[in-house]
């Protein structure tokens, strides 16, 4: 069943999320504990101490926390334990110097989803999407509820709300394709939410269908993203640079904050010179746990510098 969007009746009420209760619950014991562990690492939290906090057995908490996030708490609390960033960038230079002239490809990168992408016409950008019809919904993710907008060609965006921020995600959202039609629809979007966020889902045979809306400069940024590896990370003047033009870190940074498809478009992987996080349209704590995540997954975790 779908439903068209009048952004003109948005109020300040969340968009309801097609849950059971008992899933609600588990997802809202991985965003809180997730939050805890990226704020306060430098405490080391056990699994008992962030049990209790969960009101859950430290058993109980450590199978909930694997199901959602793929890794321990103990293993996201390694990723994040490291000077993350600074590790991070050691190779950034060479990793993406090799990307760009090989190909490279492995168990470590997210492009491993298998992303195919394609490009709007800029008369499609010029026209401000009319014409175009987008399906939304939000769904439970790792890392919050996360919005997800997709055309028949693919998924067209995907952002994050914290609890009680969903309206303004989606007007935010919305206002980069003021002309389109917005129709709510779970169903459409539920499987690319399910897609993106469980890496038994990326697979070659399946491919995960994305479009780009943007400037011809903007896209030409979110493609050079999608060539950063899982557990790496570059900046922004190294992206200039790749582009052929290394004065315009100011313009890629503009780009990758505009990255509709943030998490798929791994623009949380691009930090400041000299490893710190930076900006990220979403919270820098979210930047930081999917980071932490990463790790987790491609390790192994990296050893403190």
């Amino acid at each position: 069943m779908t439903k068209a969007l009048d952004l003109t009746s948005l109020t300040s009420e969340p968009t309801p999320i097609s849950i059971g209760e008992e899933a609600a619950q588990h997802y809202d014991v991985v965003r809180r504990t997730l939050k805890r562990i990226t704020e306060d690492w430098r405490e080391q939290p056990t699994l008992d101490q962030l049990a209790r906090e969960a009101g859950l057995q430290p058993i109980q908490l450590q199978r909930v926390f694997s199901r959602w996030a793929g890794l321990t708490p103990k293993q996201f609390l390694q990723a994040i334990t490291l000077d993350h960033a600074k590790a991070l960038l050691r190779e950034s230079a060479s990793v993406l110097d090799a990307t760009y002239e090989v190909g490279l490809s492995g168990s470590g990168r997210l492009h491993d989803l298998f992303v195919t992408h394609e490009a709007m016409t800029p008369g499609d950008y010029r026209n401000r999407g009319a014409g175009l019809s987008i399906a939304y919904g939000f769904h439970p993710s790792p890392f919050g509820q996360v919005l997800v907008m997709a055309t028949d060609k693919g998924l067209a965006g995907l952002g994050f709300a914290d609890p009680g921020e969903e309206t303004s995600a989606l007007e935010d959202m919305c206002e980069r394709w003021p002309a389109a039609a917005f129709v709510q629809d779970q169903d459409a979007t539920a499987q690319f939410a399910r897609r993106v966020f469980d890496p038994k889902k990326w697979q070659e045979d399946q491919p995960l269908n994305i479009v780009m809306i943007g400037t011809d400069f903007e896209i030409r940024v979110w493609q050079t993203l999608l060539k950063i590896p899982m557990g790496k990370a570059t900046t922004y003047s190294d992206i200039a640079a790749c582009l052929g033009n290394p004065k315009a870190s100011r313009a890629v940074g503009t780009a990758v904050g505009r990255n509709p498809l943030s998490f798929v478009v791994p623009c949380h992987r691009v930090l400041a010179k000299g490893g710190k996080l930076g900006g990220y349209h979403w919270g820098l704590t979210r930047k930081r746990a999917i980071l932490g995540w990463e790790s987790g997954l491609s390790g192994p975790v990296l050893e403190c510098l």
